[in-house]
């Protein structure tokens, strides 16, 4: 979706894989895989970065090693029996601290295409990061102005995110591969725990409703049954009073 809207602006467009966050090696490829046939098909030169994750674990994994404890997505050991149950993904996955690590990998990625465009004689950076309502779009933001400032090129960033459903709709027409988590080591379990988290939200939604259902339909039986019985009593009332009469 960022590419088409990238075309109707005018702008040549050179597809920059880097990606050294993603693990394990298996799910690179087969990511990397799934880019090159879609530059193939809409006519983009790809260029593909260094992929050493290595460099990841030097920059990005120990912020991630230091805040992982604190996350209830990652099994944090200072979440007990007490500690009350995330109502929010963003409060499962620790967002507060996690976008510091996110921060991070943003930074390091972005640097390099931001070196890599001015090393090819490109004239400007954006990323399709701000596709994603997943991500931490101001800080993408933020990191993309610093990394192409930097490098001395222009940024050109625009929130995507308004467009994320028809980007969605077109991948599955065309059959392309949707991970199922971001792509650090960290985000796996992430993911996981966050269609845990929403799958029992919506097991317990499903429940209330139908809580909400019964308790209803037990509402309209009592109203029936106690008009019932005060119809059976004013019957009952009339009867007495019938007779009353008859035996004057």
């Amino acid at each position: 979706m960022p590419t088409r809207l990238l075309e109707e602006e005018g702008h040549d467009i050179t597809v920059f894989y880097a990606n050294s966050n993603i693990a394990p090696r298996s799910e690179y490829e087969h990511r990397r895989e799934e880019l090159e046939k879609y530059a193939a098909m809409q006519g983009f030169e790809m260029i593909e970065g260094d992929y050493n994750p290595a460099h990841w674990e030097r920059e990005v994994a120990p912020i991630g090693e230091a805040i992982k404890d604190f996350s209830p997505a990652l099994g944090s050991k200072h979440v007990g029996d007490d500690t009350p149950q995330p109502e929010s993904v963003a409060e499962l996955l620790d967002d507060e601290r996690r976008r510091e690590r996110c921060r991070a990998c943003y930074r390091m990625r972005l640097e390099e295409a931001a070196a890599k465009a001015v090393a090819g004689g490109y004239d400007g950076l954006t990323t399709t990061l701000a596709v994603s309502p997943y991500q931490f779009t101001d800080v993408i933001h933020e990191e993309l102005l610093r990394a192409c400032e930097q490098a001395g090129i222009a940024a050109h960033f625009e929130d995507y995110r308004p467009y994320y459903d028809e980007a969605t709709r077109i991948s599955r027409e065309l059959g392309m591969y949707r991970q199922n988590y971001c792509g650090c080591r960290f985000s796996i379990a992430e993911g996981e725990a966050t269609r845990a988290f929403i799958k029992q939200q919506r097991k317990a939604a499903k429940e209330a409703k139908r809580a909400a259902r019964e308790a209803e339909e037990a509402a309209r039986k009592e109203k029936a049954a106690e008009k019932q019985a005060y119809a059976e009593a004013q019957a009952k009332k009339r009867a007495i009073l019938k007779a009353m009469r008859e035996e004057s």
